[in-house]
């Protein structure tokens, strides 16, 4: 049985499933889910780390620079959330390792990998042996050592649940449905669903249940008392919710998120905005969001970019324009956005 028709069963059944539902059948289906069978990974879509080296070659800078800032612990775990096919580590690791600093975190450093694709962890284990990857289920389960986490395009991957506000006031949930044997979404009229919205001014809000609990296990590490930061890169508005960004993206086009569940990426903006109610309300210190391009920047992408020119000058053009890419506002540079959470006693992260 084909998973639409799957799908189309389980509503036929049981009624329209939330949004959130038909993102994580879509994306986590241990039969026919995207990243359980067919990641696409620069087919599908294309991330940071594969437009350009540079990018995890400065995220390996800020993670030694942060390891000295915490007191050199050893050892000390660092996590990657979703690290695909482990570029943004590889090229991490290559950086680290040109500097005594780096090879000295490298050292101490224990890998943790929070990865659910058995697809992908194949892949990460090869990129990654000479660093023993160890593979994690959930948070929760990295030892109870100084941390460093980075979630670069992990978060909008997290399942949301969409609302919509009627003329009387109440709100209801958008799920997705069958018409004329399609799957389709509309609202739920049925019973109204109780939010606290402040804005009086919204008629749809998207909600990720998953970036609470994110944010709740941050929040358990530093009452742990041990230190760690938690390095965020996604993209999303700082400072309003999002209302429907639900997309799907298949051979590099977007495509109707419906037309074919489980065979393209699905993924939504992320709420900076809540992140910082969650975190601050949370006791966590939170710097940021502020827009990857200035990120970027401030690490020292320009004289990185020049130093790569400098020793690979027929191939100039190319480290420019991927480069550029990353810091443009036109492109990546404003729309994708960073925060760092920390636990306490430690100075402000690079970058910021």
């Amino acid at each position: 049985m084909s998973f639409q028709k799957r799908l189309s069963k389980l509503i036929e059944t049981d009624g329209p499933i939330p949004v959130s539902v038909f993102m994580q059948l879509c994306l986590h289906d241990p039969v026919d889910g995207y990243y359980a069978t067919r990641p696409g990974i620069g087919r599908d879509f294309i991330t940071a780390p594969e437009i350009s080296q540079i990018f995890g070659e400065l995220i390996g800078l800020w993670v030694v620079n942060e390891w000295q800032a915490m007191g050199e612990p050893d050892p000390f775990c660092l996590v990657e959330c979703g690290p695909g096919r482990a570029q943004l580590l590889s090229d991490a690791f290559r950086v680290m390792n040109m500097s005594k600093a780096g090879r000295d975190c490298l050292s101490a450093c224990q890998l943790h990998l929070l990865e659910h694709s058995e697809t992908l962890r194949n892949v990460q284990s090869r990129a990654l042996s000479d660093y023993q990857p160890k593979f994690l289920d959930t948070l929760e389960q990295t030892p109870s050592i100084p941390k460093i986490l980075i979630a670069n395009e992990f978060l909008d991957c997290l399942p949301a649940r969409q609302f919509k506000r009627k003329e009387n006031g109440t709100w209801h949930e958008k799920k997705v449905g069958l018409k004329d044997g399609a799957l389709v979404i509309g609202v739920d009229d049925g019973q109204a669903v109780e939010l606290e919205i402040s804005d009086k001014t919204l008629s749809e809000i998207e909600i990720q249940p998953g970036l609470e609990t994110f944010v709740l296990t941050l929040a358990d590490w530093k009452r742990s008392t041990v230190p760690f930061r938690a390095l965020l890169i996604d993209y999303g508005p700082a400072d309003h919710p999002p209302t429907d960004s639900l997309r799907a993206f298949q051979n590099g086009e977007q495509v109707n998120p419906f037309k074919s569940p489980g065979e393209a990426d699905l993924t939504v903006d992320v709420d900076f905005s809540a992140m910082k109610h969650l975190a601050l309300q949370n006791g966590l210190n939170l710097v940021g969001p502020i827009e990857q391009g200035w990120f970027l920047l401030s690490l020292g992408a320009k004289q990185r970019v020049q130093t790569l020119i400098k020793a690979n000058p027929n191939t100039a053009e190319s480290i420019f324009k991927s480069a550029k890419r990353l810091v443009d506002p036109k492109d990546m540079g404003k729309r994708f956005k960073v925060c760092c959470a920390s636990s306490d006693n430690l100075t402000k992260p690079a970058g910021f």
